[in-house]
């Protein structure tokens, strides 16, 4: 009997320290040294950078501040940490000692025509139970890692939503500003139209022209209106778009970028890194790794309920009894272990590990395709950069001739020496030239957006800190 005494408490400790399933190691795959448009060079944590900053426009960085305390879609994601913190301590809440108390009084008795004496009884009641599961094969253990990795993850999910957030708000108001070029562009080709056309109209009547160039020109000029809406409706759709990632109604901002301003134009290069890095930096892929650990550690969950377990239970109750000819107290306490011993199941057991595992597997794999898709979409956007940046420098280099060719257009249409369709499609190719080059700068800004966002930038940056320090490249 003392050899068993001795026994028993040795072998709960020592199946106490025992953890059923697989422990979580950090996953890996496969990745290039390098991206195929820049060199070998780590990049440091990019988290806290502050990139929209490098357009040097105070109206787009006050959004962003403005923002990243009211978007919506941030602030469920920080709700959601709330139910993510609760599901840990209820997670932990079973590997600890269960108490529960409870009280009753009644009240009874007799009275009639017929009974002599009448009757009463009071009874007064009371208990407290306790047990305690032991968590021999790490369950609750398990439980408790799976929590906290979901918990991570909730983390990082702040940071996918205000990745999104930053790169919803930027290209909006990179369209917005876009759609203010376009429309002082198309005015400004009115302009020039409208002064063709009073040409046209001088030179009818000096008998040079004919009423077929001004009907041509007229109708430049009519095209050229028709144009105008469609533009003021998507600077209003931008505007509107903003006002709802501030977390505002619709219009509440479009006086105030009505205003107007240059197109947003990066001056500073970015530093990608290398592949590897992305696994540090991009919050989506640290979120879909803190999955894979919480799934790893289900795997322990569903194993650690193929072995027996042990529940200590107790409990004390009292009661008092007071009647009419007696009164008197009882105490009683029980105590005890409980074994459940999972013989026959119909294996609903063994099922549940293997979908454990099945889940895990999953897991990994949409780790492995987030880590893949981040790649591409750096090597994507830096080869975007790169021809955008061409496109755009040509592009300047096309108004610059088109807006020659439209001078020498005129003194020749104004010498005789060229007809009016000369100058129309002149003007024409001016117009189309200049939307032009304001669509690739808006392709170039765009892309700056998408490649910083790519790598994981600006991630990290809360409400407090979007006024810190200038931005870095």
């Amino acid at each position: 009997m003392g050899y068993l005494k001795t026994l028993l408490p040795s072998m709960v400790i020592l199946l106490s320290s025992c953890v059923a399933g697989p422990d979580h190691q950090p996953p890996e795959t496969a990745l290039p040294l390098k991206y195929s448009e820049t060199t070998a060079q780590s990049n440091a944590d990019v988290g806290f950078n502050r990139w929209w900053e490098s357009f040097r426009d105070k109206r787009l960085t006050a959004l962003v501040e403005q923002g990243i305390a009211q978007n919506l879609d941030v602030l469920q994601a920080m709700e959601r940490i709330q139910a993510a913190q609760s599901t840990v301590v209820a997670a932990g809440a079973g590997r600890l000692p269960q108490v529960g108390a409870g009280a009753q009084a009644t009240l009874a008795g007799t009275d009639g025509s017929f009974i002599r004496n009448s009757t009463s009884e009071k009874t007064v009641s009371a208990n407290i139970g306790t047990s305690w599961l032991l968590d021999l094969f790490g369950e609750y253990r398990r439980s408790v890692e799976s929590a906290n990795a979901s918990l991570d993850a909730a983390y990082n999910d702040i940071g996918v939503a205000r990745l999104a957030y930053l790169s919803d708000l930027a290209a909006s108001y990179i369209d917005a500003r876009f759609f203010q070029e376009a429309l002082v562009q198309t005015r400004i080709s009115l302009a020039s139209r409208r002064s063709t056309l009073k040409l046209t109209e001088d030179t009818r009547q000096a008998g040079s022209a004919s009423s077929l160039d001004v009907v041509q020109a007229e109708g430049l000029v009519n095209q050229t209106l028709a144009e105008l809406p469609p533009l003021e409706a998507g600077f209003h759709r931008a505007a509107n778009h903003i006002a709802t990632l501030l977390g505002l109604p619709a219009a509440s901002i479009t006086d105030s970028l009505i205003k107007g301003a240059t197109q947003p134009v990066a001056h500073y290069s970015i530093k990608t890194g290398v592949p590897a890095d992305l696994i540090r930096n991009r919050p989506d892929i640290r979120k879909a790794e803190r999955l894979l650990a919480a799934a790893t550690a289900d795997i322990g969950v569903a194993e650690a309920q193929l072995y027996p377990s042990i529940r200590l239970g107790g409990t004390i109750n009292g009661g008092r009894l007071v009647t009419s000819t007696a009164t008197g107290g009882l105490t009683g306490w029980s105590f005890g272990p409980e074994i459940n011993l999972p013989i026959f199941n119909g294996g609903a057991l063994r099922a549940n590990v293997e979908i454990a595992k099945s889940v895990s597997a999953q897991q990994y794999l949409a780790w492995k395709q987030t880590v893949l898709n981040a790649v591409e979409e750096v090597e994507n956007a830096l080869v975007a950069l790169r021809q955008d940046a061409q496109t755009a420098a040509a592009q300047r280099r096309v108004v610059q001739s088109y807006e020659q060719a439209l001078s020498l257009a005129r003194e020749s249409y104004r010498g005789g020496a060229t007809t009016i369709l000369d100058v129309l499609d002149a003007e024409r190719n001016l117009s189309i030239g200049r939307l032009s080059l304001a669509q690739a700068i808006r392709n170039l800004a765009r892309d700056y957006v998408t490649l910083n966002v790519a790598v994981g930038g600006g991630s990290e940056i809360s409400s407090d800190a979007a006024r810190a320090s200038p931005a870095k490249s």
